[in-house]
């Protein structure tokens, strides 16, 4: 044997090297959810800091909840920035306070699991011998869950966990330019100088691309088939205007077009949410999709190189050959066509109404929009239009 080299088990394997392969699969899931639950709320816990995480629970033991905690913030945090934010999602998702330095472990919750066989008796696979103790709480399940199916109490909890959702998006390269201090020659900037010092050129200035979001463009559909859906929608809105308040714009369709995106600018979610109620007349009404998409296209120009979100359940009362025409412009201007549909994240659903059937051949992508997890995905995927 080699000196100096790394050891090797008898397996022919790293130490440490497969601590994340003996945790359960159910024990993987609920890790990389709450790195996703991070990323949500602001916190830079990408791929590698997730497997960083998974390799550091397997270490010091995925079942005790303290450990938990420490393996996260030792590797899923990137400065001081994130530790209040860590703490918060922490005590969300898996339902405990926070573990300090000195303080005891929290005690562990244990969840049962009933396996029903073909035969009614129960069986346990081998990785089930294991239970994962710091599992998801309750708020992790209602995450998944129907908006339109909540209580009060739990639609008051997604719109606290909407109101951290940080949705923000990737830089791009604009066609205007910025003064900076490398970059192509700026000749105006230089002219004018020369001018100021008499006509001795002193300094030359130069220019560079400014860098700013993808513009979204979002059309909320507030009719009265949308009604379970409409507020938890534009609370998504909300979340997205706040992050991104110059590249954003909200308009509201039903029997009328409504630009709300003032209204979404205020800080507080409750207080926006008061404005748009006042600002908006046709809540609960009837939907007139092509109508309204057509006077949008004729009225705005936003929609020009922008991510346009259509979240609408697609029951037409108008003409649906008048939406697809509207649609087949509206894909030719925007860069990207995302239709947000809350019946899709249902089992077994098709889009069979005449406004969807219209208006899917020219949609870039068909998305869910019934539950906390679809508009985090959602929010994933503009990030990155």
């Amino acid at each position: 044997m080699r000196e100096g080299g790394p050891r090797r088990t008898a397996a022919g394997a790293r130490p440490g090297e497969g601590v994340a392969a003996t945790m359960t699969a159910s024990m993987t899931a609920t890790m990389t959810g709450f790195a996703r639950t991070l990323r949500a709320a602001g916190v830079p816990a990408d791929h590698e800091r997730t497997q960083a995480f998974l390799r550091a629970a397997g270490h010091l033991g995925a079942g005790d909840s303290g450990s938990v905690y420490w393996a996260g913030r030792l590797t899923l945090c990137a400065g001081p920035d994130d530790l209040p934010r860590y703490d918060r999602c922490f005590a969300a998702y898996f339902g405990g306070d926070r573990a300090r330095a000195g303080r005891a472990a929290p005690p562990a919750v244990t969840v049962v699991r009933h396996v029903a066989a073909a035969d009614g008796a129960g069986t346990r696979e081998p990785g089930d011998q294991e239970a994962l103790a710091a599992t998801a709480s309750p708020t992790e399940v209602l995450r998944r869950r129907d908006v339109a199916r909540l209580t009060a109490a739990e639609r008051e909890e997604i719109n606290r966990l909407l109101a951290l959702l940080r949705a923000r998006r990737e830089q791009r390269r604009s066609r205007r330019f910025t003064p900076a201090a490398r970059g192509i020659l700026d000749p105006r900037r230089t002219m004018r100088e020369t001018l100021r010092r008499g006509g001795e050129i002193a300094r030359l200035r130069r220019r560079a691309p400014r860098a700013t979001p993808r513009r979204v463009v979002l059309l909320v559909d507030v009719s009265g088939s949308m009604a379970p859906y409409a507020d938890t929608l534009l609370r998504f809105a909300h979340a997205l205007v706040r992050c991104e308040p110059r590249a954003t714009e909200v308009f509201s369709v039903g029997t009328r077009l409504t630009r709300v995106t003032g209204e979404l600018r205020r800080r507080d979610a409750g207080a926006a949410m008061l404005r748009v109620s006042e600002a908006i007349p046709d809540w609960s009404g009837g939907t007139r999709l092509g109508e309204e998409l057509k006077e949008f296209l004729d009225r705005w120009s936003c929609a020009r190189g922008a991510v346009v979100v259509i979240a609408s359940d697609g029951w037409e009362r108008g003409d649906p050959s008048l939406l697809g025409a509207q649609m087949a412009r509206l894909s030719r201007l925007a860069r990207r066509v995302v239709w947000v549909n809350p019946h899709k994240g249902r089992e077994g659903y098709l889009p069979l109404t005449g406004g969807m059937r219209a208006a899917l051949p020219h949609v870039g992508a068909f998305v869910a929009g019934h539950s906390l997890a679809a508009f985090e995905e959602l929010a994933e995927r503009l990030s990155h239009a």
